[in-house]
């Protein structure tokens, strides 16, 4: 039984002195991705950095996101590291979705997630759509 304690007691330890800082970053890049080519190089390249734990990249959305150990690296950094392979990487801007019979998007988002046209619509105008 004082064996399992102590077993116990050195695993919830070990984890604790483990326990990561993990955060997600969210960047669109400039120029922009356009083909599975642009996905692949920039998941090639940033892969290396410190701290990258995990890379996605949607070619639909315009992002990259970036899940990474903040105790090893900061969003600045990771930022940076995007120009070594010739683009411009900012924050994402979050986009909204259907609110009503209207889809809002941020600026600069090319794309609301989840916005379909509202039941009884004719003819969507810019973000809207508008009932006729």
């Amino acid at each position: 039984m004082k064996k399992l304690a102590f077993i116990a007691v050195t695993l919830l330890m070990a984890l604790s002195v483990n326990a990561k800082d993990i955060k997600t970053l969210v960047v669109t890049t400039n120029p922009q991705m356009h083909c599975e080519n642009c996905e692949n190089k920039i998941k090639d390249n940033i892969r290396f950095e410190k701290g990258i734990k995990k890379i996605e990249t949607s070619v639909e959305n315009q992002t990259v996101t970036i899940t990474y150990d903040a105790d090893k690296n900061s969003a600045e950094n990771i930022m940076k590291a995007f120009s070594k392979i010739g683009y411009e990487a900012t924050p994402a801007k979050e986009c909204h979705k259907a609110e009503g019979n209207c889809c809002k998007k941020a600026e600069g988002c090319k794309k609301a997630e989840g916005c379909k046209k509202a039941e009884g619509c004719k003819k969507a105008e810019g973000d809207c759509c508008k009932k006729q």
